[in-house]
């Protein structure tokens, strides 16, 4: 480019997410301009392992791939086509894989991103009530639940740091407690379990009638603090839903296609959302494509005669994008040629194995982990970890890349969220990384 450097340019121009920019217009920033395998490689040609599988999505790394080859292949042919009054090849395609993946699931919604597919299910849910002649306005959430940006997803994913400012615009949410033992009181998890359920059945019942659905993360909330999920809560939360006539919507966008081990989450924990939503690792990271299924008593809630005005008004310009869907069509066969699930299997236990190793630094109050997820919770006192010169996750930004990786921490929460397919001496590289950025922290 002309005139400025980049990282200048960037400077100039770009205003970052979740980001200080007084803070980052003072930093040494980094700006990528390629990637090879599960590296980035910026401007200056310093290269960086992706620790953060690109803000939790990518599976294969980067560079040339069959998901790329697909991707290549249906620019081509078709750049993008609507779905309003048309059918494309790669959207049918893609939505039938998808239906015979998630079982119990019948309907494909296009949407291009996690927190519009959130969007999206819930205005099902209160369409569903109201079309079948009984409207209901209410939504039950987990606290510390994270479900997107956008006002919807922000009322029932509300965090108070994030999203204080916006509260005149959000929808009031019914919040129940999510199962995290660190710090809940509890020292059985059993007994923390059957507290979540029993205010949860408290709520619903108390809004029998009146709620639309229940809305969770499936599996672990990860922006949330890795809150992973007992054996069988999910199931019940599952069964408490059906009890108390309430949908169930699951969110397994960031948590779905591997990311605990399992292709869909919620099928490992027995439970029976009514609309769940995927994306992030849909389409490898590549491009923006995210999905919302329903079951079939959904969506025949929906049907009937056009002067009824019973159908679903959603929709956006880019929905059911042919790219995106070949992408995620050339991924999810990928998946299998290569056995993915399995790697993901060995390195979890890996992963697991690895872990011990952390929980003997004195600053490391809880360790959470399932797949290829884990949560280092640092405390000093009692209290999250605090540095006197800087803030925590600072230190991590700026250390992990003079150490050849980017890692971004939640508060004072280390994340490990490696892409899916990482290699082993990569997931070793990361750990590693992990393991000192901790130790130094320690001794500041």
């Amino acid at each position: 480019m002309s005139g400025p450097r980049l990282d200048e340019a960037d400077k100039r121009f770009v205003w970052h997410p979740y980001t200080q920019m007084s803070e980052w217009e003072r930093s040494d920033n980094r700006v990528i301009v390629r990637g090879e395998g599960f590296y980035l490689v910026d401007s200056e040609g310093r290269r960086y392992l992706d620790g953060t599988a690109s803000m939790w999505c990518n599976v294969w790394g980067h560079g040339p791939n069959e998901v790329v080859d697909a991707m290549r292949d249906q620019l081509s042919k078709l750049q993008h086509s609507t779905l309003f009054g048309l059918a494309s090849g790669p959207s049918t395609a893609l939505a039938e894989k998808l239906v015979k993946l998630a079982k119990g699931m019948d309907r494909v919604f296009y949407t291009d991103n996690g927190s519009t597919a959130i969007e999206a299910a819930m205005k099902m849910a209160l369409q569903y009530w109201r079309n079948r002649g009984k409207p209901r306005k209410e939504f039950v959430s987990l606290e510390r639940g994270y479900h997107g940006d956008t006002a919807g997803a922000m009322s029932v994913g509300y965090i108070e740091q994030f999203f204080g400012a916006y509260r005149p615009i959000l929808k009031k949410v019914h919040r129940v407690p999510g199962p995290l033992l660190y710090k809940s009181g509890f020292e059985d998890e059993r007994d923390l379990v059957e507290h979540c359920l029993e205010q949860t059945e408290k709520t619903l019942r108390k809004l029998r009638g009146k709620c639309a659905a229940l809305v969770m993360e499936s599996g672990a909330q990860i922006a949330g603090g890795v809150v992973i999920y007992p054996d069988r809560y999910q199931k019940k939360m599952s069964e408490l839903c059906e009890k108390h006539d309430t949908l169930l919507i699951l969110d397994e966008i960031a948590t779905g296609f591997g990311r605990l081990g399992n292709m869909t989450e919620y099928t490992a924990q027995r439970s029976k959302p009514d609309i769940v939503c995927f994306g992030k690792a849909l389409t490898a990271g590549y491009f923006p494509l995210a999905v919302a299924l329903a079951r079939k008593e959904v969506y025949d809630a929906f049907l009937g005669k056009y002067s009824e005005n019973k159908h679903l008004y959603h929709g956006h310009t880019f929905t059911g994008h042919p790219v995106g869907c070949a992408a995620a069509l050339a991924n999810l066969e990928l998946y299998e040629k290569r056995n993915l699930m399995q790697q993901i299997k060995d390195n979890s236990q890996y992963l697991q194995s690895r872990m011990r190793e952390f929980e003997e630094i004195g600053i490391v109050a809880d360790v959470r982990h399932k797949g290829l997820l884990a949560g280092i919770e640092l405390a000093r006192n009692g209290k999250p970890l605090y540095l006197k010169k800087e803030r925590f996750g600072q230190f991590v930004a700026r250390e992990s890349l003079r150490m050849g990786v980017h890692l971004r921490t939640l508060g004072n929460i280390m994340v490990v969220i490696p892409p899916l397919a990482i290699d082993r001496n990569s997931l070793e590289k990361l750990v590693d990384t992990h393991l000192e950025l901790a130790k130094k922290a320690e001794k500041l």
